[in-house]
């Protein structure tokens, strides 16, 4: 039986359900009672709390757990079950408090082992929101747990990479953030275990910062890009969170959005920190390079600045975030990393996770009901005595007190920052109060002296009026004066007084004065003087005060205009010396830039003549090389290239002079001079190739003139690549050797047949009717030698293979004329047959030619078979005459083959009669050489009788005998390599 719980406990069978660890948080305080509850805290290592239920649920537990196990096997069973409750296929988020026992069980456990032998069972691959809430749970995990967590998950890389690979080639909305969340966790994980400085949680000072960037500049911008990658996987997966998600406040506060939302708050803790850090390692990198190196490294930041800005915009906005988490918020622009000043604005973003009210708890299956605790077993202490130390235990852990004291340091630290920055800001803000108000003083000063300006203008003009109203006044007082002391008589008898005195002059009568009138006017006249003078002496002060302050005035414009102009002196002054300067640093840029720019310019030259040299060595190297006698060339190639490099010669010529005069652009000199050394190279070359198809005096000439032009241009190139040598080149001694090439190359050219155009069509059939005349009779001469009896019969062997060559030829020639007519009719048009032969006039030369020597060949071979008869001719006639003929065969097939059709009737039969024609010569050259076999006697040599000085004689005489022979062999080979060359020459001229 159970004992029955105290009064206002928690009973663990009242509900029937599991009990366990029923609440941990993290806390401050330590061993003190929840007021008004039945819980203790007791505080673990790393400031993590473990409330455990009254006594009644205490001694329960512990009982039951005694019997399974140590109190660590306890702890994994805790473990175990809340990972089966975090991480489960229910679309709703992970709880807090289930997390945090996972969490608490990694401290216990120093590691994550029982974290991943539960979590490597686990069905993943199964559910995308298994995946996706195990994801949140190892990210919670790295963050929080202990240290060694990180080297476990290391282990287990390969597993969180086959999950994500796995549901990222499947269709599926939470298996895409699978395989999103899966590469940022490598990430983290490959991170923190390259840089063991940053724990998982991201948090440490600015100065474990400075020491892990370290001064090498290398390290510092190897890390900055580190964190830009870790940073853009974090808002990755915030993007493909939201891409998923309707932004909509009722959204958010359904549990299938908050299953997608919640692993947002771990991204926006690590995310407030890379950023930090981030902005601190591009100022560090700013001081140290410059600025354009580092452009890349500033717009890759300022994409993620504003990402980030719109994450956290968009997060809080949400209802979801604003109970658990206070995203900080970003300044509207990103920091100016190319002012270092910029530094001091910096605010580093803090995240705020608010304190969590106690959740309602399910008691975990902890107890067995079944069955009661054996009788007789010892009592000893409460389980959680045994595992997480004494419950009120007033002992504190030395790492504890590390904590509190460290953490009392920060908060000094801290607030010893808030004065510094406070400070800062009273500084830079009175600062830019002395700026303003000097700004505002100087303003002042400006606006005083226009008032100046403006009050001596007016008083100058008010002093104008003064002195003329003065002498206005002076004037009128002087009549005044005048009238009064002595008036003229007309003025007298006008005035009211003199027709008082006088009388009206028009009655003729005079009047007394009356005496109280005249001292009634004398009166008046004294008043009035007396106003006057008051008032002259009233202007007189007001003159005299206006003349004081107009003084004043003046004195102040001239001291103001006196400053003004030592001001605009000063200003001039250092205007003209920064003008003189600025001009004096501009010569010295411009002269030192215009050398740059004729060094270049040279440089450039200097490179393309190197370059030209070393291919005209090649070109010159050629005339020696004994692999380039088997390479030919035309006298007309030869000819254009010839031409085309003496206009190349013009070319340099003219781009020489435009650099002499201009140094500061040699690219017409530079064009000019790559395509002359290409034309020169290449009509060296050609010039080698030409001589070996000519006679041995033209071929020596034409040799001996591309050394002189190879050796010249070397020269001319050689001069171009020094400056003191470059004005004294002559790109003109080049051209002698060019035009010496050239005319050699003109007469070596074949020489035309001495016949019109016109006349090639007659000539064409007329030497085609005379082959076949000569085929004919031939054919018929052969016959009759046949047909001699008596003959023998290795003779007559012989005779009956040129026959049958002769009736092959015949066949030849008749089939070649029909493949020509053909050939003109297809090919004419409406122009006649002359007008055809005239157009392919070389065609039709080939064509003669080709027909006279099979015409010839044949005659030959009839001539040599009658001296062979008669025992006046070699063999050796008849092979030379055979093979002439299959040359002479095969140059008429060519011939025709050229402008035949090649499904033409004719051009295969022309080819069947070529083929035959051949195996009837080799039959003539057989029969010859078998006949010769035969015929020919052969001595047979008696050395019976001979003495030994005999027979030494004899070796003697066939020794120099063979010797001869060698050397009219040798002769007659070098006359037959002669002849081909004078052969076609001769054909030409003909």
């Amino acid at each position: 039986m159970v004992p029955p719980a105290p009064a206002g406990a928690f009973h663990p069978l009242a509900s029937g359900q599991p009990q366990g660890l029923s609440h941990l948080c993290p806390s401050e305080s330590q061993a003190a009672p929840h007021p008004g509850t039945g819980w203790n805290k007791v505080q673990t290592p790393r400031g993590w709390e473990v409330a455990a239920q009254g006594l009644g649920c205490g001694l329960v537990g512990f009982f039951q757990c005694r019997r399974g196990g140590s109190g660590l096997n306890a702890v994994k069973r805790f473990t175990a079950i809340s990972i089966s409750k975090a991480i489960n296929t229910q679309e709703a988020p992970v709880k807090e408090k289930h997390a945090r026992r996972i969490i608490l069980g990694t401290h216990h456990e120093k590691g994550a082992f029982t974290f991943w032998s539960y979590a490597i069972g686990l069905p993943l691959p199964s559910s995308a929101i298994l995946s996706w809430k195990f994801c949140h749970v190892l990210h919670k995990v790295l963050r929080d747990g202990h240290p060694n967590v990180l080297q476990d998950c290391q282990r287990h890389r390969s597993n969180i990479r086959e999950i994500g690979d796995l549901w990222g080639h499947l269709h599926d909305r939470y298996g895409q953030l699978v395989n999103v969340y899966t590469k940022l966790l490598l990430t983290k994980i490959a991170f923190h275990l390259k840089h063991p400085q940053f724990p998982a949680g991201l948090e440490v000072t600015d100065e474990v910062l400075e020491k892990t960037a370290g001064t090498d500049v290398n390290n510092i911008f190897q890390l900055t890009v580190e964190m830009f990658d870790y940073m853009d996987c974090e808002l990755r997966l915030s993007e493909s969170v939201f891409r998923q998600l309707n932004t909509a406040i009722a959204v958010s506060q359904m549990s299938s959005g908050q299953c997608r939302l919640a692993p947002l708050i771990q991204v926006i803790q690590d995310c407030s920190h890379l950023y930090h850090y981030t902005v601190k390692l591009m100022f560090k990198l700013h001081a140290c390079l410059p600025a354009d190196t580092l452009q890349g490294h500033r717009d890759r930041f300022h994409e993620q600045f504003h990402s980030l800005r719109n994450f956290f915009r968009r997060a809080s906005d949400m209802l979801y975030f604003k109970r658990l988490i206070q995203i900080p918020r970003l300044p509207e622009g990103p920091p100016n990393f190319l002012r270092a000043s910029a530094l001091a604005e910096h605010i580093k973003p803090v995240v705020v996770i608010p304190e969590e009210a106690p959740e309602d708890e399910e008691p975990e299956n902890l107890i067995e009901i079944s069955t009661g605790p054996p009788a007789g077993e010892p009592v000893v202490a409460d389980l959680f005595d045994q595992t997480f130390g004494p419950p009120n235990g007033s002992l504190k852990d030395d790492r504890d007190v590390q904590i509190e004291s460290l953490k009392r340091e920060v908060e000094m630290l801290r607030g010893e920052l808030e004065k510094i920055k406070l400070e800062a800001q009273r500084y830079v803000s009175q600062l830019k109060g002395q700026v303003n108000a000097l700004e505002a003083e100087l303003e002042e000063q400006r606006k005083q002296k226009q008032k100046a300006l403006v009050d001596n203008e007016q008083l100058r003009h008010e002093l104008a009026q003064l002195r003329a109203a003065q002498r206005e006044g002076e004037r009128n007082q002087g009549l005044l004066v005048g009238c009064s002391s002595d008036p003229a008589p007309g003025a007298r008898r006008s005035s009211p007084l003199g027709r008082a005195v006088y009388g009206d002059a028009g009655q003729g009568r005079p009047r007394a004065p009356p005496t109280c009138r005249c001292s009634q006017s004398g009166s008046e006249l004294s008043s009035r003087l007396d106003a006057l003078s008051a008032e002259k002496a009233a202007l007189s002060s007001a003159m005299r005060q206006r003349d004081a302050d107009l003084q004043a005035a003046q004195g102040l414009a001239r001291e103001k205009e006196a400053a003004l102009s030592r001001e605009q002196q000063r200003s001039a002054q250092e205007t003209a010396q920064l003008r003189g300067q600025l001009a004096d640093k501009v010569t010295v840029q411009e002269q030192e830039l215009q050398r740059r720019l004729l060094d270049e310019q040279f440089a450039v030259l200097r490179g393309t003549a190197a370059e030209a040299e070393r291919i005209l060595q090649d070109a010159v190297a050629k005339l020696d090389d004994p692999l380039h006698l088997r390479c030919t060339s035309s006298p007309d190639y030869l000819v254009s290239r010839a031409q085309a490099a003496l206009d190349a010669v013009s070319a340099l010529e003219k781009g020489h002079a435009q650099y002499l005069v201009s140094r500061s652009d040699a690219s017409a000199l530079v064009a000019a001079l790559t395509q002359f050394s290409y034309l020169a190279a290449d009509t060296i070359v050609n010039g080698s190739a030409t001589s070996h198809l000519a006679p041995t005096d033209p071929a020596d000439r034409l040799v001996d003139t591309c050394r002189e032009c190879g050796a010249r241009a070397l020269e001319l190139l050689g001069q171009l690549q020094e400056q003191q040598t470059l004005h004294q080149a002559q790109p003109s001694l080049v051209r002698r050797p060019l035009q010496g090439i050239l005319q050699l190359g003109q007469e070596l050219k074949p020489k035309s047949l001495d016949v019109r155009q016109e006349e090639l069509g007659a000539m064409v059939d007329k030497e085609m009717a005379a082959t076949a005349t000569a085929i004919e009779d031939a054919v018929r001469r052969i016959e009759v030698t046949s047909g001699v009896q008596g003959l023998l019969w290795v003779l007559q062997e012989i005779l009956n293979s040129c026959t049958d060559l002769m009736k092959a030829i015949r066949l030849l020639v008749t089939t070649s004329t029909s493949l020509q007519k053909e050939i003109v009719e297809s090919g004419r048009g409406a122009a006649t047959q002359q007008e055809f032969y005239a157009k392919n006039s070389r065609w039709t030369e080939g064509l003669i030619s080709a027909s006279k020597a099979v015409g010839w060949g044949a005659t030959q071979l009839v001539e040599s078979a009658d001296r062979v008869v008669l025992h006046t001719g070699k063999y050796e006639e008849l092979i030379v005459c055979s093979h002439e003929i299959a040359a002479s065969t095969a140059q008429l097939v060519a011939a025709s083959k050229v402008k035949a059709d090649k499904h033409s009737p004719h051009l295969s039969r022309l080819q069947e009669c070529s083929r035959a024609v051949n195996e009837m010569a080799a039959n003539v050259v057989a029969s010859s050489k078998s006949g010769q076999e035969q015929i020919e006697e052969r001595d047979t040599m008696d050395f019976s009788g001979l003495s030994l000085i005999k027979l030494k004689k004899q070796e003697m005489e066939t020794q120099v005998r063979v010797l001869e022979l060698e050397k009219t062999l040798e002769a007659e080979r070098v006359r037959l390599g002669e002849l081909p060359p004078r052969l076609r020459q001769q054909k030409s001229g003909n």
